[in-house]
């Protein structure tokens, strides 16, 4: 898959993915890795930057497996923007279509 095209989705492809359930990091590139091929450290900087504009806050939880894991779960603001960004994608992609169907 085109990098470019995953650099414009992955965003939303977290932010969807938070929006039924909190997830941790790990989980998260494990989700979205079945679906695309994404490196672990390029999820946390969008996790980061989603933490940064208040998109996502986090907590601990401890884990029988090793140390606690932060967990990143969605905040009004993020559900919102999820709502934003999936338009604008739902649109974006109706455009894109118009030119590779004709």
């Amino acid at each position: 898959m085109n990098p470019q095209f995953k650099k414009g989705a992955l965003e939303l492809c977290v932010l969807s993915k938070l929006l039924g359930n909190d997830c941790y990091g790990y989980e998260l590139t494990e989700a979205i890795s079945e679906k695309m091929v994404i490196a672990t450290g390029t999820l946390y900087l969008v996790l980061k930057r989603l933490k940064d504009e208040n998109y996502v806050e986090t907590y601990l939880v401890e884990s029988d497996e090793g140390p606690a894991r932060k967990y990143y779960h969605l905040t009004e603001k993020g559900i919102t923007y999820q709502g934003a960004l999936k338009q604008e994608w739902l649109e974006f992609v109706q455009a894109v279509d118009h030119f590779i169907q004709a």
